[in-house]
């Protein structure tokens, strides 16, 4: 049994994720509150956002390829305009 390389790195990717989200979801019931509070937030939804767009592949089978690509890139640009967004409400405050 092979497995390809896009899995090998999608399992690494899904494995981040989940250390990123456990930890930064245990730092904001910790640090609720607050400028820390709102960064740590701000980390959990670009992640999360992230998360979306890299794992969207999965429907491949169902979606045609064009319209996958188009949806990481929506994705990827919403997590990332979200935190630039928000970084720059935190430390306009």
């Amino acid at each position: 049994m092979s497995v390809s390389a896009e899995t090998v790195i999608l399992i690494f990717t899904l494995f981040i994720y989940v250390i990123i989200l456990f930890v930064f979801n245990k730092a904001r019931k910790k640090y609720a509150g607050g400028k820390v509070g709102q960064v740590v937030n701000l980390i959990l939804v670009t992640a999360a956002l992230l998360f979306v767009a890299d794992y969207v592949t999965i429907l491949e089978s169902y979606i045609s390829t064009d319209l996958i690509d188009t949806v990481k890139a929506l994705f990827r640009t919403a997590g990332l305009s979200f935190l630039a967004y928000g970084g720059v409400k935190v430390a306009g405050s």
